[in-house]
């Protein structure tokens, strides 16, 4: 809680004026960072823009918030009850969104959709992260990103949609 007064350039009695441990501090950063989250998946336009340019927005969003908020949106803070919820909510406008796609018919009409999203996520996660705290200490960090922004959000995209064969001529 000291260091996080010092931070934030007040007295650790403001800190505890506000929060009254550390776990209350580390739920509402969770909430906080859910809410950030969710910000930027409707700054995509899930439901008004085309579905394929909705997901690109939506990931390059994602990827800018979780690479920001990555401590209050991982693991260590998954069991705070608002930012849960949050992220129910989340992951059904993604379901929905992902079926927006599947009925423009870029994904399969048999797919499972709640595997696509995982399988979505785990892409976002392996990006971001790239095996980071895997239990093979050989593997190599993420590669340095491209300086264009576009061009992480579009290989997730891309793998989601195409995997890692050949593309289908246009």
């Amino acid at each position: 809680m000291e260091q996080v007064a010092e931070a934030a350039g007040v007295t650790r009695t403001t800190v505890h004026r506000r929060f009254a441990n550390r776990q209350a501090l580390v739920e509402a950063l969770a909430a906080e960072a859910a809410l950030k989250l969710a910000e930027a998946i409707e700054d995509g336009h899930p439901e008004t823009a085309h579905p394929l340019v909705a997901l690109h927005r939506a990931t390059a969003n994602v990827l800018r918030v979780k690479g920001a908020w990555g401590f209050a949106l991982g693991p260590a803070v998954a069991h705070s009850e608002q930012a849960a919820r949050t992220h129910e909510e989340i992951a059904h406008r993604c379901t929905e969104l992902l079926g927006r796609i599947q009925a423009e018919g870029v994904i399969a009409p048999d797919a499972d959709l709640e595997w696509v999203r995982r399988v979505f996520y785990a892409l976002i996660g392996e990006a971001l992260h790239g095996g980071e705290g895997a239990a093979d200490s050989r593997r190599e960090p993420a590669p340095d990103p491209d300086p264009d922004p576009d061009a992480l959000p579009t290989r997730i995209i891309d793998t989601l949609l195409h995997g890692v064969g050949p593309r289908p001529s246009s």
